[in-house]
């Protein structure tokens, strides 16, 4: 992939030129809304935050816009991580034409200063007290615009596509487990906490390539999307770059059309044949599955295997070890999984370990790893495993569609390009002791009511 940052500078726009779109915790979306450009029409720009304390105040608007703080010959910023993940990672995974496009572009203070100046009023006030652009940054995103073209764009948070296997279950957990899938015993869980959540959704229906069973989980999102007001965030859906709300639904459709038919009606009948047809939702499961062989159970079983089986910790608790042959009923302690130990040492993993993990994965040598008995050496390649795989749990797919219509048959044509894959950043390794936590919590809680949910996972290779 070429990077524009020798030969595009988003600093001969205007800010005036950009929209204001959305914003999350790391980063704020801008889309271009200037004059006919081929460097920037259908993209938008993402640039990184910072917290509001390290951000200098700014005055007044016009003292801005001519500046240029760049200094010749300094070290030239890295790009943004997320550039160099994609291409390093995903695209050997994911086909290209499934991903956004992604491209590094210059900024600078005084172009950067001039947007804010511009656009902050235009973020939400609780945001505005919280962070602001960071201004020393010189490098931005430059991605594919999938929700701010002239069409219906559709999101979708899918998740968890499988049930785990047996094999590295405990016996309190595996009749449940293997029954109920995660998602729905999450949502279980954040139900009667009081939560805004998806209940009638189950991921396996959407995954499992069968028509009935895609057709009711579409009809389960768009149904929880309408209880709630659009708040569940499993279901989001775009007109013109703008988040639509239940009651907004006559946006949906082409002007001139009468709308005879339910909206949701005309939803699916347009979604399905994407869903249907498109290798996306295939190619996500089998990521998914085949990289979280072990469960969080199995993998902090590893784990502790692997730290007790290191030299120093045996010479450390050797009086555990020699008690009788462990018979006192006694255990050494152990490091919380993923936390770096004088023991065990557990790296945040870079990209050149990231691209190391995937020359394996995608090798014959794979095939040759005993999931089965798993063994301490191979703790590494199951870590990476899980992180990656938890990145494709937790992404979204965003499906471009054309206005629906009613009361005629929508069109069945799958253009690759329209189904996107995003939100594939790399998990870090300090997320797992949180999920091991976590997954105790949900399957307790779902011991304690009186649920007994059968998902079924119809997936075939």
């Amino acid at each position: 992939m070429v990077s524009l940052a020798s030969t595009v500078q988003v600093t001969g726009t205007l800010p005036v030129h950009w929209k204001y779109v959305s914003e999350g915790g790391a980063t704020i979306v801008f889309s271009y809304r200037g004059p006919p450009n081929p460097d920037f029409d259908g993209t938008v720009l993402r640039l990184r935050k910072s917290i509001l304390s390290t951000v200098p105040k700014i005055t007044r608007a016009s003292e801005l816009g001519s500046q240029n703080t760049e200094t010749p010959g300094e070290v030239e910023e890295p790009d943004d991580p997320m550039i160099k993940f994609q291409t390093t990672c995903m695209e050997r995974l994911i086909p290209p034409e499934h991903l956004p496009h992604l491209e590094s572009v210059h900024v600078n203070r005084g172009w950067l200063e001039s947007l804010i100046a511009v656009h902050d009023d235009e973020r939400p006030v609780d945001r505005r007290l919280r962070d602001q652009v960071d201004l020393n940054r010189t490098k931005g995103v430059l991605a594919t615009d999938l929700v701010g073209g002239e069409w219906l764009a559709v999101e979708i948070k899918p998740k968890w596509a499988f049930l785990p296997s047996p094999t590295h279950l405990s016996e309190i957990t595996r009749p449940t487990k293997t029954q109920t899938c995660r998602f729905c015993m999450h949502s279980q869980m954040k139900a009667k906490m009081g939560d805004s959540v998806s209940l009638g959704y189950c991921p396996l229906e959407l995954f499992s390539g069968d028509k009935d069973r895609v057709t009711k989980a579409i009809h389960s999102l768009w149904n929880s999307w309408m209880d709630s007001n659009g708040t569940v965030n499993n279901l989001k859906i775009f007109i013109r770059g703008k988040v639509i709300q239940p009651s907004d639904t006559s946006l949906m459709f082409v002007e001139s059309t009468n709308q005879a038919m339910d909206p949701r009606d005309a939803f699916t009948s347009a979604l399905l044949p994407m869903l249907m047809n498109t290798p996306v939702l295939r190619i996500l499961s089998k990521l998914q599955r085949s990289l979280d062989c072990l469960d969080i159970e199995g993998l902090s079983n590893l784990w502790r295997a692997a730290e007790k089986s290191a030299p120093l910790y045996r010479t450390t608790f050797a009086s555990f070890f020699e008690k009788a042959g462990g018979t006192s009923g006694e255990e050494p302690p152990t490091s919380p999984i993923g936390v770096s130990s004088s023991f065990l040492a557990s790296p945040e993993p870079t990209i050149s370990d990231w691209s190391d993990f995937l020359d394996t994965y995608l090798s014959q040598t794979s095939s040759q790893i005993d999931h089965t008995n798993p063994s301490p050496k191979n703790l590494r390649y199951y870590l990476l495993a899980y992180l990656l795989s938890a990145t494709f749990k937790d992404c979204s797919i965003i499906i471009r569609l054309d206005p629906l219509q009613s009361a005629v048959a929508q069109s069945t044509q799958v253009v690759p390009e329209r189904v996107t894959v995003i939100d594939l950043d790399p998990k870090s390794m300090d997320r797992l002791r949180k999920w091991e936590k976590l997954d105790r919590e949900i399957v307790q809680a779902y011991l304690g009511t009186d649920e007994n949910k059968v998902c079924v996972d119809g997936w075939v290779e």
